[in-house]
């Protein structure tokens, strides 16, 4: 960063105590910065401690349009929180029933809403660890490569269940031959 370098809203901080944060808006003497772990904090404008990860533009104002991009970029890039899916239509209050070979054992019926709903869960836990790996400082490119591939393979593994998808967007993708 340098020297006398105003962030602007958006900007992502890494704070040696806090940990990593989007500054959500800047006053006369400091930053106001939302960090994931520890919630909103007042940093003062002068502080040079913290690593810049993505250093935004100052702008004198900023549209709510701009500010709500800024916050949705940071909920899919950093958070847990899941969008919603939608399971494809013709499965809706649909049962899955797993049937044993062995005829003395019980069917187990599983409405199909729930097995989506981990399905999706699944999906959205991988794209925070890609998220976390792609933003390691601790990792080398060559480790971030070979984890990547990794999950790619995952994606791959997953992809019988696009068919309990609405929309193609939502579906998995793996890697996709030559």
């Amino acid at each position: 960063m340098e020297e006398n370098q105003v962030l602007g809203v958006g900007s992502r901080v890494n704070h040696p105590i806090h940990g990593d944060g989007v500054i959500l808006e800047v006053d006369v003497a400091a930053y106001k910065v939302c960090f994931i772990q520890y919630g909103i904090k007042h940093v003062g404008k002068e502080y040079k401690s913290w690593d810049v990860i993505e250093a935004i533009p100052f702008s004198e104002s900023v549209t709510f349009n701009e500010a709500e991009k800024s916050l949705m970029k940071i909920l899919e890039n950093w958070s847990d929180v899941s969008q919603k899916i939608d399971l494809g239509d013709k499965w809706t209050n649909g049962m899955m029933i797993l049937k044993p070979n062995d005829p003395s054992l019980k069917d187990k019926e599983i409405p199909i809403e729930t097995f989506f709903h981990k399905i999706v869960m699944v999906r959205d836990r991988l794209r925070v660890m890609e998220q976390r790996i792609n933003s390691s400082k601790k990792l080398t490119d060559e480790d971030k490569v070979n984890l990547q591939q990794y999950i790619t393979r995952i994606y791959g593994s997953l992809t019988t269940f696009n068919v309990l998808f609405k929309y193609k967007d939502d579906h998995f993708v793996g890697e996709r031959s030559s």
